[in-house]
């Protein structure tokens, strides 16, 4: 098992944020989570991170079980992609710069650095297509560019599991195509790390994302297989309107009826 989530919640004072979520993610697989705002998807991630504990309920991530490991060590298996870091990264630093500090987990590089984690970085700036971008400052670039750094990064550890938090948020539609291109393409190594693809737009989900979890005020609405999850009834029912499906490209791209 790569997560193992066995009826968790989460009560901050007298709120309850999730209730009784049970979620369970198997290597091979790769999962999008799906939930509006304010569905308790954020504090879900916090609790896979090992950040929050839950109120009852076990969790068991990388075959570590919460409670029993190093919840430090665990999160150097963990790359974290959210909008957050972009604020906490050095702005002068360049692209090959910040992909480094993925090697250490740093805000800043400040570690020695070997020809070979240069030849790494390098690597992953191609792999994201932002060879071009490798000697500019991080603060020159664009919402998309920096996405795409920001993976980068996170592979740098070399992650089992990479969870990539609405990546595509403030994209146009040509950078966000370009974006979910380059995910598609790291979910298709077989030797890459097991996804959790965070969003509230269906349609970015591609179909390398086998399972979805979706996530309704803090409970499970539905998990399993993504084509059992992407239907009509099922999403009329989560978004308590009624929805049209358009099938393109195995994808699905929802209307307003």
């Amino acid at each position: 098992m790569v997560v193992d989530i066995n009826s968790i919640s989460w009560k901050r004072g007298e709120d309850w944020i999730l209730r009784d979520v049970s979620w369970h993610i198997r290597r091979g697989e790769h999962w999008s989570l799906v939930g509006l705002n304010g569905s308790g998807k954020t504090t879900l991630l916090n609790m896979i991170c090992g950040y929050l504990w839950p109120t009852s309920g076990s969790v068991s991530v990388l075959g570590e079980t919460f409670g029993r490991c190093d919840l430090r060590e665990l999160r150097k298996r963990i790359g974290w992609v959210s909008n957050s870091l972009q604020e906490k990264l050095h702005q002068e630093n360049t692209a090959k710069e910040i992909v480094l500090s993925g090697r250490f987990a740093s805000i800043g590089l400040y570690d020695h650095i070997t020809p070979e984690d240069e030849a790494r970085a390098e690597g992953f700036l191609r792999l994201m297509r932002c060879e071009a971008l490798m000697d500019r400052a991080y603060q020159t670039f664009s919402q998309g560019e920096r996405q795409r750094i920001l993976i980068a990064r996170a592979l740098m550890a070399s992650p089992e599991l990479l969870i990539l938090d609405e990546p595509c948020t403030g994209l146009d539609l040509l950078a966000r195509e370009q974006l979910l291109e380059m995910i598609d393409k790291i979910a298709q190594d077989p030797h890459g790390p097991t996804l959790i693809y965070v969003t509230h737009h269906v349609e970015e989900i591609l179909p390398c994302f086998t399972h979805t979890l979706m996530l309704k005020k803090g409970e499970v609405f539905h998990s399993g297989p993504t084509p059992s999850a992407l239907t009509t009834e099922q999403l009329t029912d989560f978004f308590e309107t009624p929805i049209a499906l358009k099938q393109q490209d195995e994808r699905v791209w929802l209307s307003l009826v």
